[in-house]
């Protein structure tokens, strides 16, 4: 189906968006062209099957004003955050941007370069430093710096050097402490859900236009090549701590439990450079992702903020990041990290104020207002996380999900509430004749909720489905916050053409191979088809070459594991032999036929555990039952 025009009522509301907000501020694009080198041109990637993972040129229909259908702030930040190529930061430290979500940050040592961050995949990082090393020299990679346990910073690392050099003592890997725990358990545990949400989230399966998906707020979008890890040869736990790497002294600041739950910030001395990871960027980041994810902590967050200005500040010429453009001067470096630190402080102590008054997460996210400075800065503004979801996710750390009233206590699913609400209100066609009149006084929000709960009593309602699609569509062209304009229109897409399914998978080999047996066996746990597996008590003895003893037991739908030391109490019903961890994963999986694995006892035991395991689904439905 063709996308719908805009309505008057949000085309009204981005013209005053455009007089309220300050326009006439084009510091950002300064900034984002300071130090340009050059661009790749064409600026599209492909893997070795020829598969396109990464095109920037697509984005080119961002040049001129902004149209109708998409908030005039985000038409702005996606224009910034669609520049592309090899910029210097300082002498010495340069930045390829607009190849992935994130930056690649290469710094120059004594014999090579450190590269900060390698993107998402590894066609992408290879095609970012082969842009590097065309305009400053083929320097060796002599070490890797992981700024954090996000995909989109440590995913390209084989595009940038091999396991054979890191092996060898050539290439240090460099990361906070906790990093592959946090790194491969996100991805794994409820990566299936996560990554599923993400196509809503990041918009990568939907057109990119006027109409469609123009950026993430954070970045343009994830390149969708092959997903890489290495494991860290220096692991970072504490602040303070230094260390010299190819000649160039580095100073860490722990950071965990900010944006992600293991990340840390550095300073360059000699380049009077400090990088903030992803705690400080041209946005208003999430507490928690609409991907979903362990909400994060804005107290704690603001509190390192506080403490990077008070240790690195007043020495720091340039701060710059893992996404968006650098800022350089003292003041300004000073203004951009307080008012950034101010952010989430105020959402922290502003949201508990008004939880401790008896107002509740969505209440408090609807009256929420940022003071005047924060308002007015373009880097505070909400294109990446919001206020509102913010909010909320404040209200959720502190006091989970249930509201305090008994009524909300115990409500239908979405699949028994529907037909109700749908039979109080007269049927599908008078709550589509509902909908339709909130669409007309542009009241979206109204029609999106009737129209969902006939999504949930038929899903094949011609008139709702066509109806529910056009109202998430104007629900995007509205959104300022991009993740919020993706899952609009994705939602729409969906309606409108079935299930997209998944872009990207991060559970690939490499990550896989970094599992720890004991994460295998936590991974196998949450598989269990727990009613399928109540009436299965099950023994098993793992014994891994590689690594050691195990023992599983399968009672009552769960997997307990326990390592053993001097063998195990009573007789297991059988025992698992594997070669290696790798062949314990391979088994995990189904294969119990390679060489490598022999069982002894019961055969029948490891084929009737693997049995009662449930298979992910990518393409699981999100706006119909």
């Amino acid at each position: 189906m063709e996308n719908q025009p805009v309505s008057a009522t949000i085309a009204a509301a981005h013209a005053e968006h455009q007089k309220t907000l300050p326009f006439g501020d084009t510091t950002d694009f300064d900034d984002a062209d300071q130090g340009f080198i050059a661009a790749l041109n064409p600026c599209v990637v492909t893997a070795a099957d020829g598969r396109v993972v990464w095109d920037n040129d697509s984005y080119g229909f961002l040049a001129g004003d902004p149209p109708d259908s998409v908030h005039p702030s985000l038409w702005r930040q996606s224009q910034l955050a669609a520049k592309q190529g090899l910029y210097e930061v300082v002498e010495g430290i340069y930045q390829v941007r607009g190849f992935d979500l994130s930056n690649i940050t290469f710094v120059e040592g004594d014999s090579g370069v450190i590269v900060i961050d390698p993107l998402i995949s590894t066609e992408v990082a290879a095609a970012a430093l082969k842009l590097y090393r065309a305009h400053r020299g083929d320097r060796a990679v002599t070490a890797v710096i992981y700024t954090h346990s996000h995909v989109d910073h440590f995913g390209g690392v084989l595009g940038v050097t091999t396991q054979a050099d890191v092996d060898a003592g050539r290439v240090a890997v460099i990361a906070p402490e906790g990093l592959v725990e946090h790194a491969v358990s996100e991805n794994v545990y409820a990566g299936t859900a996560m990554a599923r949400r993400a196509s809503y989230m990041y918009g990568t399966l939907l057109q990119r236009g006027p109409s469609g998906q123009v950026g993430c707020g954070l970045g343009q979008n994830t390149s969708t090549g092959e997903v890489s890890i290495i494991v860290p040869t220096v692991t970072i736990t504490d602040t303070g701590q230094t260390h010299t790497v190819d000649g160039v002294l580095i100073e860490f600041q722990m950071a965990p439990g900010t944006e992600a739950p293991a990340e840390m910030h550095f300073y360059f001395p000699q380049f009077r450079a400090l990088c903030m990871a992803e705690n400080a960027t041209h946005n208003l980041h999430n507490l928690v992702t609409l991907r979903g994810a362990v909400v994060r902590d804005p107290h704690a967050w603001a509190n390192y903020l506080t403490e990077a200005i008070d240790t690195f500040a007043g020495r720091t010429d340039v701060v710059f990041a893992s996404h968006h453009w650098p800022t350089w001067g003292h003041d300004r470096i000073v203004e951009y990290l307080a008012l950034q630190r101010d952010l989430y402080a105020y959402l922290h102590d502003q949201t508990l104020r008004l939880l401790n008054q008896g107002y509740t997460g969505i209440e408090i996210a609807e009256q929420f207002q940022l003071p005047p400075a924060l308002e007015n800065a373009w880097h505070a503004r909400g294109y990446y996380g919001s206020v509102s979801h913010n909010v909320k996710a404040i209200y959720q750390r502190y006091l989970g999900w249930f509201d305090g009233n008994p009524a909300r206590l115990w409500p239908h699913p979405p699949e028994a509430a529907g037909p109700r609400y749908v039979a109080a209100m007269g049927g599908a066609d008078r709550v589509v004749d509902l909908a339709s009149k909130a669409v007309g006084d542009g009241d979206f929000r109204w029609a999106a909720t009737l129209l969902d709960h006939v999504m949930f009593t038929d899903a094949e309602h011609a008139g709702a489905r066509k109806l529910y699609a056009d109202t998430l569509e104007q629900l995007g062209y509205g959104a300022e916050n991009a993740t919020w304009r993706n899952f609009f229109l994705t939602g729409a897409a969906e309606l409108r053409g079935g299930v997209l399914g998944t872009a990207v998978s991060t559970t690939s080999t490499s990550m896989l191979s970094q599992l720890a047996v004991e994460q295998i066996f936590d991974a196998l746990a949450v598989r269990i088809n727990g009613p399928r597996a109540w009436e299965l008590d099950l023994t098993l003895d793992v014994a891994i070459a590689d690594d050691g003893d195990y023992r599983l037991t399968l009672r009552n739908g769960v997997l307990v594991q326990r390592r053993l030391v001097g063998g195990g109490d009573g007789v297991a019903d059988a025992t698992v032999s594997v070669s290696t961890k790798m062949r314990l994963l391979a088994a995990a999986l189904g294969d119990l036929q390679s060489a490598g694995l022999q069982i002894s006892g019961d055969q029948s035991a490891l084929p009737r555990l693997l049995g009662v395991l449930d298979r992910p689904d990518p393409s699981f439905n999100i706006v119909t039952p």
